[in-house]
């Protein structure tokens, strides 16, 4: 079967990003078609560790993460669940003197943004956190951040866009893209053989760690690099940990979960580009840092190990907003292993872009132009 369909904007990946993007430009009224290849929300989107923060970006990332953080409080209007989020807080650890002084600095740059970072080191630290290991000195609080369900919300996201009016077509891989005129032509082939041919006013790049494919069809090609984040999971242990963890100078996150299970991320898995798998040698250094800073680790059962594909950028900063090559293309890819909390934010400010040309959240620290004229890595 043979499908020529037409669209006012074609999305092309349907990770949280994508499937963002879509339920915001259809609640606008558009009509929007969404191609992924495998399942929405089965890539980096749904394999993440889970962390919904906003302490720890940098100060080009606050204002477009501030304004995602208020879309989560929104979960189950917008997507019809809570996705497991949990307003824990994130406490960022210190484990030297050196570390303490920079999270003190960087409470600074980040307080005006409405983060309220309280950093904490000493006896009385101590005494509020009693299951941390002495590796921890100090810490700094955000009281807002929290964590949630990747697995829950990012699939979330597409069954909305669904319900919204998107056509959401999943198992169906983009195999060209060109311009003709003034609108894009898009052909598609689902896993059953099935072609698809479409066409639209608009496209957004949404491709996740295979963004530099798409980008690549206008000569937009970026320095990036395949990572695989790798995490674990425990069984489940009494309740202790209050916080969603990350550490400074990262290396090791944790969250504990309403069942008792403890969540894990450090370290990298070994990946191909396209697939990825865990290491044993990644798993015996992270856990054992990660029992010094949580000694009730030290005899917990880890139930599996896991991670997933991402793309990471040469400067760790994703790439959100205007080809400079075609008309009406927006790139939205290369989070660097930090999109889980922006994505709902970058949804909105698609939208804006699509319907209105620009947006009030700055974005231009995220513009594909500051590699202009760099060939791919």
């Amino acid at each position: 079967m043979n499908e020529t369909l037409r669209f006012d904007v074609v999305i092309v990946g349907g990770g949280l990003v994508g499937s963002s993007a879509a339920l915001m430009l259809a609640r606008r009224g558009l009509k929007v078609g969404l191609f992924e290849r495998r399942y929405c929300g089965a890539q980096a989107s749904g394999v993440n560790y889970g962390g919904v923060r906003r302490q720890g970006r940098p100060a080009t990332q606050l204002p477009l993460a501030v304004r995602a953080r208020a879309i989560w409080n929104r979960l189950p209007e917008l997507v019809g669940t809570d996705g497991e989020f949990v307003v824990s807080g994130h406490l960022r650890l210190a484990r030297s003197e050196a570390d303490l002084a920079a999270l003190e600095a960087y409470a600074q740059l980040a307080n005006p943004f409405g983060l309220d970072l309280e950093v904490m080191s000493g006896p009385s630290f101590r005494r509020r956190y009693p299951w941390l290991g002495p590796a921890a000195l100090g810490g700094s609080l955000c009281p807002g951040d929290g964590h949630a369900n990747p697995r829950i919300v990012s699939p979330a996201f597409a069954r909305a866009a669904r319900a919204a009016g998107a056509d959401v077509r999943e198992q169906t891989s983009v195999t060209s893209i060109t311009r003709n005129g003034d609108e894009f032509v898009i052909q598609a082939r689902h896993d059953s053989g099935a072609t698809i041919e479409a066409r639209a006013d608009w496209l957004i790049n949404s491709a996740g760690a295979w963004g530099n494919v798409v980008a690549g069809f206008f000569g937009e090609s970026i320095p990036m690099e395949p990572i695989y984040p790798n995490m674990w999971v425990t069984e489940p242990l009494p309740f202790f940990i209050d916080h969603n963890l990350g550490v400074y100078g990262g290396g090791i996150y944790a969250r504990q979960v309403s069942r008792g299970n403890v969540v894990i991320g450090g370290g990298r898995g070994l990946g191909d580009g396209e697939y990825a798998q865990p290491l044993t040698e990644t798993t015996r250094k992270v856990m054992r840092a990660a029992c010094e800073l949580l000694p009730r680790l030290r005899h917990a059962l880890l139930l599996r190990t896991w991670t997933g594909v991402e793309g990471a950028t040469s400067d760790d900063n994703p790439v959100i907003g205007f080809s400079q090559t075609t008309p009406k293309l927006l790139h939205a890819f290369g989070f660097s292993g930090g999109g889980f909390l922006l994505a709902p934010g970058v949804g909105e400010v698609l939208a804006d872009l699509v319907i209105d040309g620009t947006t009030s959240t700055p974005i231009d620290s995220f513009s594909i132009k500051r590699w202009a004229g760099v060939a791919a890595a």
